[in-house]
């Protein structure tokens, strides 16, 4: 069984969850968020916490008891404070910028890069070379900014490239005479 689906999801002051069969809503000061609930999984809340039960005995619901209490749990702590992914970019004359609601990145091609942002991502473009992804949604945050740094992944042998902030490049040793 799952040990995460077990633990209790305490709702914070000021965040409101309303049940309606399989969907859950969360509503906070930033925003507002929906999951529908996998099959054979129920929520409930009970004393201003969120409690997780399977409905049945299957592997199903047992593997998807914990996933669906981290989603929810994330969700919580979305609409409390937000999520954010910060990126680097590492190159001579690469850079970014934000256009409205387009991010154009300068990444050693010879074509900018374009990314359209997403509704509810913010992009925040600091000195040129670092970026910071924001919004709600953990996974839509993560993956915006996975997409970002696939545009130009950090290589191995001088390191250019795009990177998460804090993130370890494993370098190789170039040719030797």
């Amino acid at each position: 069984m799952s040990r995460v689906g077990k633990k209790p999801i305490a709702i914070p002051a000021g965040v409101e969850v309303q049940l309606a069969g399989q969907e859950v809503q969360i509503k906070g000061k930033l925003g507002q968020l929906a999951f529908r609930l996998p099959d054979g999984i129920q929520a409930a809340v009970a004393n201003n916490e969120l409690v997780f039960t399977p409905v049945t005995t299957n592997k199903q619901a047992a593997k998807f008891w914990g996933l669906a209490r981290a989603r929810v749990n994330n969700m919580v702590a979305g609409v409390t404070k937000g999520f954010e992914r910060k990126l680097e970019i590492l190159g001579t004359g690469f850079r970014a910028a934000v256009q409205g609601q387009q991010l154009d990145l300068s990444i050693g091609f010879s074509h900018p890069v374009k990314f359209a942002i997403p509704t509810g991502i913010k992009v925040a473009v600091e000195n040129n070379t670092e970026l910071t992804v924001s919004g709600i949604d953990r996974h839509a945050v993560g993956q915006f900014a996975a997409n970002i740094r696939r545009a130009r992944q950090p290589e191995p042998y001088k390191g250019k490239g795009i990177r998460f902030k804090g993130e370890y490049v494993p370098m190789k040793e170039g040719k030797k005479k």
